[in-house]
């Protein structure tokens, strides 16, 4: 099951769910389709234990981050952990924990970040809702920037920021009595930083959970 694992996970970081088929996994395996299905009975469990064997590599890494005294730092700490991961695998937020029954690893993953909201004061309720948040923030930024490039910027034809540019510019263009807040925030859009917009977002995210937990 390793070695059928860790072939699956090559195929989709090469190519991402399309390239992942039983016969491409037999060829890389040496062998026949027929002995996939000793493993695995679909391709969507197979997306799912491949989705939680990289998860079981982000949970290791999680578990020796050093703590503090914190529980929000802790859980900063932890959400960017999870983003570099799915910065370099957009794929593995599309299955992230899709099935619990076999996704172990991505369980634990979430039990750890909301261990962290059991050291704060809040109802069940707002601790679901804040490690929702705290994961939709993630998952969702890390997708989206995990995209691949326009065509254009992949063959170099313009550059990253050359490429928002032109977007900034057809936006300076429009009405600005129709569109006040585009105008308001078209320069920091030409040429942002994803990376530093997810931060933004995340830290927004827990700055309401520390106002609503009082600390």
């Amino acid at each position: 099951m390793e070695s059928v694992l860790t072939e699956a996970v090559a195929l989709l970081d090469e190519a991402g769910a399309p390239a992942l088929t039983f016969r491409a996994l037999a060829q890389r395996l040496g062998g026949g389709v027929a002995s996939i299905y000793w493993y695995v009975a679909s391709k969507e469990e197979l997306l799912d234990r491949a989705t939680d064997h990289v998860v079981g590599a982000v949970l290791t890494d999680i578990e020796a981050l050093p703590g503090s005294d914190d529980p929000i730092d802790d859980l900063r700490a932890m959400a960017v952990t999870l983003f570099d991961a799915i910065v370099r695998r957009p794929w593995l937020g599309t299955y992230f924990m899709r099935n619990t029954d076999i996704q172990g690893n991505a369980l634990r993953l979430y039990e750890k970040l909301g261990q962290q909201t059991l050291r704060l004061d809040l109802s069940a309720q707002q601790r679901f809702h804040a490690v929702s948040a705290i994961t939709g923030v993630v998952i969702g930024s890390a997708v989206d920037l995990g995209q691949e490039p326009p065509e254009e910027v992949l063959d170099g034809t313009v550059t990253h920021d050359e490429f928002l540019s032109r977007f900034a510019q057809a936006w300076r263009e429009l009405d600005p009595e129709e569109f006040p807040f585009v105008h308001e925030i078209v320069d920091e859009f030409d040429g942002h930083d994803d990376v530093d917009q997810f931060r933004s977002a995340l830290e927004l995210t827990l700055a309401g959970l520390r106002l609503q937990a009082g600390v």
